[in-house]
């Protein structure tokens, strides 16, 4: 489990830097295009806006990963011993892993199925928007896999 918790790391971490990186540069002609050609690319909004969505989507549940990245109020759990502490640990993981699946994966599996049905596209793109969608099973299952990661982590 811990070979597969560090690759997938290794794999979300490129795959945020390379969206970060086309989102900047999706940014970035956006302004040349509109104010140096002078005429705006009518896609730049659209994937600065589903980039985006990735990016927060999938960024959120790398963090939840790094079990230290989470912003936090520990100030209270920090008063505890490390027994309660731990317990409390594997409390709110529990508490995350029934999040990811209740809404993000089954939720977000519904809002994929639905708009794949309906056949919905995206206007400038024409890209189908249950493509863009899929994230949040996808965030979902991995917010699942670091959640059972960090609760068999605080059992040793």
């Amino acid at each position: 489990m811990e070979k597969a918790y560090h690759l997938l790391n290794r794999i979300i971490e490129n795959l945020l830097v390379v969206i970060f990186g086309l989102l900047v540069i999706d940014v970035v002609w956006q302004v040349v295009s509109r104010y140096v050609v002078g005429q705006s690319s009518s896609f730049t909004e659209e994937f600065a806006r589903f980039s985006l969505i990735w990016l927060t989507v999938l960024g959120a549940a790398y963090i939840n990963g790094q079990q230290e990245g989470h912003l936090s109020m520990d100030f209270l759990l920090s008063k505890l011993t490390e027994a309660k502490r731990n317990k409390r640990k594997k409390v709110i993981q529990v508490l995350m892993a029934f999040f990811a699946i209740i809404i993000m994966i089954v939720g977000g599996g519904n809002l994929v199925y639905t708009t794949l049905t309906l056949g919905q596209v995206s206007s400038a793109l024409q890209v189908p928007l249950g493509i863009v969608y899929a994230i949040v099973p996808i965030s979902g299952l991995i917010i699942l896999f670091f959640s059972i990661y960090n609760i068999k982590k605080l059992n040793f």
